[in-house]
């Protein structure tokens, strides 16, 4: 069995049944005694802990492929740059002279849309989402305001509800933004947005990717679609408009996901004969995740993090479970993940070592409408979390109010 990007998240199905066809594909090997092959270029700290204490046998790749040379990074700092669109003036020289060299560019920006935010210049509104704990993003060219969340849409309002003022103004940059100013600034120049909106049309996707291949100079601009190991051999210059998305979440897997990302998109550059350069624009270069990533590279980043990881007890170091409830009556929801607190520590005399905490708001508290909760789980063996949570499900199951608010039990989870 081969699964290739191992590390992506999107392995775990997040809605209804929950599992990891990662984790499932290992299980399978074991019992068909056979191999598997988990490739990644940025594994995930699970598999490379796995690695680390013996688990899995590691095999590293020394060379890129073709004998390509590694990518040259070079960081902008935003806060000395003035900027167009997001994209400092320093950025848009490179990018001219490697279009003038008959050379691609790939812009990245994990943004879809015109703007992620519509503002009242006046009075300060902003258009928020009436269903989710989100901003609606402009989406220019379909006229609309959407939820990335939900898919609530809305016309655009050219009123503010809240004074009557006319002055609305966007803000922030999406892909959409980002293609409209980059065909301006560069008119000679084919400028080619990927992302979800614009691959929506039958072929869209194959008539991009054969005008990328065709090898003329061109700018792609898009989003993680652009990082998934396609093979553009005429691309030399990647630049990553906005490094700082992922520093600043409150999910403890967040800097293992921006190094992989960061490095994912990096991987892009200079496949070909050519070497390839990576600009990465961020307000933050001293950031210790971004320091360690650009002057060392990913596995040092992926093993400075696995100490964190492990003086915080956190996975892979401690098994953790999280017991989600979800309602339009966040109080229901809060009482159900009380009651399996209870059901928890009454396993206590049986089970020592179980640790729980919450109930918690979900990292998006309101989502479509409904209140979201978390209850986390913790034992010092996997074994233990498991008796743990087949009474509490057995028993919560039995309760009148588990009838009435959805909930389920994630392991494993991939995000809070």
């Amino acid at each position: 069995i081969i699964l290739d990007e191992e590390h992506d998240p999107s392995y775990k199905q997040q809605d209804g049944f929950k599992y990891s066809a990662r984790d499932l594909a290992v299980i399978r090997a074991q019992r068909e005694d056979i191999p598997v092959i988990l490739g990644s270029a940025t594994p995930s700290l699970e598999s490379l802990n796995n690695c680390i204490k013996g688990r899995y046998q590691h095999l590293t790749l020394t060379q890129r492929a073709n004998n390509a040379m590694a990518p040259k990074w070079r960081v902008i700092d935003l806060k000395t740059e003035a900027t167009s669109c997001g994209i400092a003036q320093s950025t848009l020289d490179t990018i001219e002279q490697r279009l003038k060299a008959q050379q691609q560019v790939l812009v990245f920006l994990n943004r879809r849309g015109y703007a992620p935010a519509l503002v009242c210049h006046n009075c300060g509104w902003s258009a928020d989402c009436p269903k989710c704990d989100s901003k609606l993003t402009f989406h220019r060219a379909r006229g609309r305001l959407i939820c990335h969340h939900c898919d609530y849409q809305q016309r655009k309002t050219h009123q503010c509800p809240s004074c009557n003022s006319t002055e609305l103004m966007t803000a922030g940059e999406g892909t959409e933004q980002s293609e409209e100013f980059l065909a301006r600034y560069f008119p000679c120049n084919q400028v080619i947005r990927i992302d979800r909106d614009s691959t929506r049309r039958k072929g869209a996707m194959q008539e991009f990717f054969a005008t990328a291949d065709s090898g003329k100079p061109c700018i792609l601009v898009g989003t993680q679609m652009l990082a998934k190991g396609h093979h553009f051999e005429n691309v030399t210059l990647v630049v990553i408009l906005d490094a700082d998305s992922g520093l600043m979440s409150a999910d403890f897997r967040s800097h293992e996901r921006i190094g992989q990302l960061l490095t994912q998109v990096a991987g892009r550059s200079g496949r070909g004969k050519l070497k390839g350069e990576v600009i990465v624009q961020t307000h933050q270069p001293e950031h210790p995740v971004l320091d360690q990533l650009f002057n060392q590279g990913y596995r040092p980043l992926a093993e400075q993090l696995l100490k964190q990881r492990q003086q915080s007890m956190l996975p892979p170091f401690k098994p953790l479970a999280v017991i989600r409830a979800e309602s339009t009556n966040p109080n229901q929801a809060i009482e159900l993940l009380n009651m399996a607190r209870k059901l928890c520590e009454h396993q206590l005399a049986i089970e020592p070592d179980i640790q729980c905490l919450g109930p918690l708001p979900a990292l998006m508290e309101k989502r479509a409408g409904r209140f979201r909760f978390i209850l986390q789980v913790t034992a010092v063996q996997r074994s233990q979390l498991q008796r743990c949570l087949s009474i509490v499900t057995n028993q919560l199951e039995c309760e009148k109010l588990a009838k009435q608010v959805r909930w389920s039990v994630d392991v494993d989870p991939q995000e809070l």
